[in-house]
């Protein structure tokens, strides 16, 4: 399965993506020289995060037999923005870490719940894809 997206710049800091027949807008704060016309890259990488997250909570409790009446997540995430702006290169420019606080509305027991956050971790593509290297490619046409 390939999944993909295309995207222009409307400015300087505001990015229109299509996936699908969705539209999205990425922009920065004003107070970082955007119009604040959308939520940041970081900010639609956590919240891509949570989407995955809450699919494969449902997903998941449903293949255990869990009634899931429905779930809140809380995702947080520190960068340093020091090399996002050239001014170091001792760390890198992405999360540093995420932390990712689950709460679901069930009945489940704690043993249950345990198996079942191991295998939303465990299953979710973007997960997956934040907690491993996956191969960059950038080219110029």
């Amino acid at each position: 399965m390939k999944v993909r997206v295309r995207a222009h710049s409307e400015n300087a800091t505001k990015t229109v993506v299509k996936a699908r027949n969705f539209q999205l807008i990425i922009d920065e704060p004003t107070e970082m020289g955007g119009t604040n016309e959308g939520a940041t890259p970081v900010e639609y990488v956590l919240g891509a995060f949570s989407g995955c997250l809450n699919v494969m909570a449902h997903l998941i409790a449903k293949e255990m037999d869990i009634t899931l009446r429905g779930i809140k997540i809380d995702i947080s995430g520190t960068l340093n923005p020091a090399r996002l702006y050239g001014q170091s290169y001792d760390e890198r420019a992405g999360f540093k870490e995420i932390s990712v606080v689950l709460k679901p509305d069930t009945d489940a027991d704690e043993a249950t719940l345990k198996k079942w956050a191991n295998a939303i971790e465990d299953r979710c593509p973007v997960s997956d894809n934040l907690q491993h290297t996956t191969p960059v490619s950038i080219s110029i046409k």
